[in-house]
């Protein structure tokens, strides 16, 4: 990075892109050091093959990369010219990856790919299961270069779309290009960003913002964190794309600040992109002034929604905000000013459309939904990760093919897209193609790329109560319906779930649920009871247990169901009275027994039995007896 040096013009950009390369003939790593593989230790592998390869004198260009997708399997990492894939690298393995790949050319079997014990390894990455079905453009740099530095993006063709509309297309001809993609806003609402582009050059006035969405408040995605860790000019040259087709000059992206990494390395990526001279005034002599600083969020999910993150920005609660005006126009955007509001992936997928065009862009995907979208796969799948895939493949492909299937063997019960208040899909829906369209018509949403994997073990009304929860907590409390109708339909789930469900409670939730969503003021209060809808719909049965059974059928709720000990299988541990505090389970020297009368249903013991002795039935109320069935 001591390279750098102003560069002034088109001319000198185009030289820099033609020429700038990795170091040739030289054994390169690229180690994953993304949040997750940190987390699992991959400093202290990169601490190791430095220090192994300093022992033989060998040099080797290591590139700390962002994250590269298989996060289940970190430390992961390639080595090239061999192109051999490495998971679970431990700092123990450095001295063997040194001698059988780097020096020798042979790949280390240890920490290879592989899907189970009895199968042969799968040494290229391009041929891991969890790789072969996906479509790198939003995350295509990820896993390539290190974040922290500009030549390495400039290296795989970074910056050559700006050069390519500063030198070519008018702000009109890249604003029709985008439109002409179609490129659906990646945050979940999937509005057309061409439009919204448009929209906004429309309004009057001088000055106009560039406002790039990083809050990513859904519990367990991370899409957005890894292209601002991994790839942030990808994210700045989308930006300044945008500004250019909409006359701005100021961009602003909005982080959570739970976020410290990518935090640190936009840091490092303004100020390496200004003192190229690729963002400030006169960038590369056109004329175009842009500036980009960075705004962290104090963490309130609301603050994903558009008018609450402008609220936010400007240093004030994020409370949302009746529209119009729309940011897009005067008095809706940030400080009065109309601003052009996109989510991360969104802008990094402009630079390949520009380059491209828009009809390659068109070529991948669905009509409606073309391109492809980036997922956080987790949950109860063999391998969790990101994931990036065409638009149109389905929810099979992304769970079996690409995530390997359900752990441990289990029955697979439903999929949840789109965040907490998204919808969750059952089995039957397992063929349906993944776009915007395709979702919205089984209840659920794209969401911003949250997809959470559940087996036969999970029950839906739990489920439903843990999303439902997140977002009551989360409400800003501005709106009644919001504020009210989700803790309202949060204390009847609560009842279902301890076993003093009414009937009656499944048609009030219903009811419930329509009110908040025609009612509520923003788009997380419209979309919050979504978990609880599509629940009733498709596992009413579930919700009808739980009330009229008292029956969990997952095992999951406390207070349902009858507990007794199945005395053929109990082999006299005693755990389970040992775990009752209620002095329910009683002993009569050559059995265990559970009174009813003492009985909380508090599944003490049913944890405690280390064999599963203890059973959970249901309990059924006859005309004149209660029978257990």
């Amino acid at each position: 990075m001591e390279k750098l040096k102003t560069i002034d013009d088109l001319k000198n950009l185009r030289k820099l892109i033609k020429e700038e390369t990795f170091l040739p003939d030289v054994p390169r790593v690229r180690l994953c050091s993304g949040t997750a593989c940190t987390a699992t230790g991959s400093p202290k592998v990169l601490g190791a093959i430095e220090e192994e390869a300093a022992k033989r004198g060998i040099d080797v260009d290591i590139v700390k990369t962002g994250c590269q997708g298989l996060c289940q399997k970190g430390p992961v990492m390639k080595v090239e010219p061999e192109g051999i894939f490495y998971q679970k690298v431990r700092p123990e393995h450095a001295r063997s990856i040194m001698s059988y790949t780097i020096a020798g050319g042979m790949p280390f079997r240890q920490s290879l790919y592989r899907n189970n014990i009895l199968e042969e390894p799968i040494p290229e990455m391009t041929n891991v299961p969890f790789y072969k079905k996906q479509l790198r453009i939003a995350l295509r740099n990820n896993g390539l270069i290190d974040p922290r530095d500009i030549y390495h993006y400039i290296a795989v063709g970074g910056y050559k779309a700006l050069e390519k509309a500063l030198a070519t297309m008018s702000p009109e001809d890249v604003l029709a290009e985008v439109d002409k993609a179609n490129l659906r806003g990646r945050g979940g609402a999937g509005f057309p960003a061409g439009k919204k582009w448009k929209h906004t050059k429309g309004a009057s006035g001088s000055i106009k913002f560039v406002i790039a969405n990083g809050d990513e408040g859904d519990p367990g995605a991370f899409m957005d964190r890894s292209v601002m860790e991994g790839d942030p000019h990808s994210l700045f040259e989308g930006m300044l794309l945008c500004a250019y087709a909409i006359g701005a000059e100021y961009g602003m992206i909005y982080v959570r600040h739970e976020y410290p990494l990518a935090v640190k390395n936009l840091g490092i990526a303004i100020k390496q992109a200004e003192d190229l001279g690729l963002l400030g005034k006169n960038i590369l002599g056109s004329g175009l002034n842009f500036t980009i600083d960075i705004r962290e969020g104090a963490g309130a999910f609301v603050c994903g929604e558009s008018t609450a993150l402008i609220a936010s920005l400007e240093g004030e609660r994020g409370f949302p905000r009746p529209r119009p005006p729309r940011l897009s126009e005067h008095g809706g955007g940030a400080w009065g000013y109309p601003s052009n509001l996109n989510n991360i992936e969104t802008y990094a997928c402009v630079p390949p459309i520009i380059e491209k065009g828009a009809d390659w862009f068109l070529g991948i995907g669905t009509k409606t939904s073309p391109g492809t979208k980036v997922f956080a796969l987790t949950g109860k799948v063999v391998n969790t990760g990101l994931v990036e895939v065409p638009m149109g493949i389905t929810l099979r492909e992304i769970i079996y093919d690409i995530g390997g299937g359900i752990m441990n063997g289990k029955k697979f019960k439903a999929v949840q897209t789109g965040g907490p208040s998204g919808g969750c899909i059952p089995e039957e829906h397992l063929d349906l193609p993944v776009d915007f369209d395709s979702l919205a018509k089984v209840g659920s949403m794209m969401g911003s790329g949250g997809m959470v994997v559940m087996d036969e073990d999970n029950c839906m009304v739990d489920v439903a109560k843990y999303f439902l929860s997140f977002c009551q907590s989360e409400s800003c409390g501005k709106c009644p319906p919001c504020r009210i109708g989700t803790y309202q339909m949060l204390e009847i789930l609560e009842r279902i779930t301890t076993g003093k469900g009414e009937e009656g409670d499944i048609e009030r939730l219903e009811k419930l649920g329509k009110l908040v969503k025609e009612g509520a003021l923003c788009g997380l209060g419209n979309s919050a009871p979504n978990p609880v809808l599509t629940t009733i719909r498709y596992f009413r049965e579930e919700y009808e247990e739980h009330i009229r059974d008292k029956y969990c059928r997952a095992k999951t709720c406390s207070g349902l169901g009858v507990f007794r000990i199945e005395h053929d299988e109990c082999f006299l541990c005693g755990l389970c009275k040992q775990a009752c505090a209620f002095d329910a389970v009683k002993d009569t020297k050559d059995s265990f027994f559970i009174d009813q009368d003492y009985c909380t249903k508090c599944k003490a013991c049913y944890n405690a039995c280390p064999i599963g002795a203890v059973k959970v039935e249901k309990k059924r109320k006859s005309a004149d007896k209660q029978e257990v069935v």
